[in-house]
């Protein structure tokens, strides 16, 4: 089963009247952000603030000199001299809009917004069916995830599927017998992890030869 892996980035218009271009981004990696060259030209000081208030990182373009007063960031930010902010070994709280600044406007040039997701676990796939019953009652579960989609798969056939806001959820699969290749998928917008069904856990139908 061919499940996408992508690294998603989009623009929209948010609350501030500027374009917000969106970025995600998996734990642990880096990004950077890039403003048009129009935005900044004719700028001697640049400087990126997180959120509404906090300032993270400044330069002066005159002298090259960096300030980064953000503790939160420390030894994690990188600011060239085209006003290219790249952010190392992220973490999911550094989740939120980033919004450049010169000296010659009052409302930022550029605003992005960064979603820095997890890394999934693998679903754990069980049986919850009874010694008397005779068909198979199954659960797919995720922990500690939050915002992912979690599905039953038959083959390639999506069967059934939830999104999961809080950090433990389990989506059910009941079967008579084992017909064909079932799955359980976790995955969010950059990312999936797919845990296969095992035959211990449920016969293969008479007849039916499962690899």
């Amino acid at each position: 089963m061919l499940i996408f892996i992508c690294l998603c980035s989009w623009s929209l218009t948010g609350v501030f009247g500027d374009e917000v271009k969106s970025v995600s981004v998996m734990e642990g990696d880096s990004v950077t952000l890039t403003p048009n060259d129009a935005d900044i030209k004719g700028e001697n000081l640049i400087m990126w603030r997180f959120g509404h208030n906090s300032l993270i990182v400044k330069i002066n373009r005159n002298d090259n000199k960096r300030q980064f007063p953000d503790e939160r960031f420390r030894d994690r930010l990188k600011l060239d001299q085209t006003g290219s902010l790249t952010i190392t070994n992220t973490r999911i709280t550094d989740s939120g809009l980033y919004q450049v600044l010169g000296t010659s406007k009052d409302t930022p040039v550029s605003i992005f917004n960064i979603t820095v997701y997890a890394h999934l676990p693998v679903p754990v796939i069980s049986n919850s069916s009874s010694s008397s019953q005779q068909n198979c009652s199954l659960l797919c579960s995720v922990v500690n995830v939050s915002d992912v989609t979690l599905s039953w798969y038959k083959g390639n056939s999506l069967l059934s599927s939830i999104s999961v806001s809080d950090l433990n959820r389990s989506l059910s699969l009941h079967l008579e017998c084992l017909d064909d290749s079932y799955s359980c998928v976790v995955n969010n917008p950059i990312s999936n992890q797919t845990q296969h069904l095992n035959t211990e856990l449920c016969q293969p139908c008479s007849g039916m030869s499962v690899i």
